[in-house]
């Protein structure tokens, strides 16, 4: 009798044990796997911005900065350790401003699907302190490559821009 306790015991923990190391799939309402932050980091190059829903070639101002042109080309650096990075914008035509933004950031599920948010940090900051930033739907992570929903008001419609990067 003591050896089938003892045995139907071993039996559940092989059980609670083979279902907390098996691998996590997307949920079954429809949602997307939540992304590891890890899988952002190092270095990205913005390589496009597409519309939807938008006219292309619109006049747009992305993340409060400037035209979404002065983004492509920038390049955007993520430490997962610590929840810091920047981006780096280096398009020189069309008037843009080059310069480098510190920023903070995270990946949060928000209604059943992954989202990047980053607050930018100005000399002094405490990123606790700001009480502004941005959001965008991180709809896809490869080794290589990532993209970007981002939701934006246009014409009293809203319409997405869409962000492409290669990583570096």
């Amino acid at each position: 009798m003591k050896h089938l306790t003892l045995t139907a015991l071993c039996a559940l923990f092989l059980a609670f044990f083979a279902i907390s190391c098996s691998p996590k799939t997307a949920p079954a309402d429809g949602g997307s796997a939540s992304i590891n932050k890890k899988a952002l980091n190092g270095s990205w190059i913005l390589t496009d911005v597409t519309f939807d829903g938008i006219p292309k070639g619109s006049k747009i101002t992305v993340f409060d900065q400037a035209s979404y042109k002065c983004f492509i080309g920038s390049q955007w650096d993520f430490v997962s350790n610590n929840n810091k990075g920047s981006f780096t914008l280096t398009a020189t035509d069309e008037g843009c401003a080059t310069g480098n933004q510190p920023i903070i950031w995270s990946i949060i599920q928000e209604n059943g699907g992954n989202v990047f948010q980053f607050k930018k940090l100005y000399s002094g900051d405490k990123a606790k302190n700001v009480t502004t930033g941005y959001k965008v739907a991180l709809t896809d992570v490869e080794a290589t490559s990532m993209t970007w929903r981002a939701a934006v008001g246009f014409q009293g419609q809203t319409g997405y821009l869409v962000y492409t990067f290669q990583r570096k």
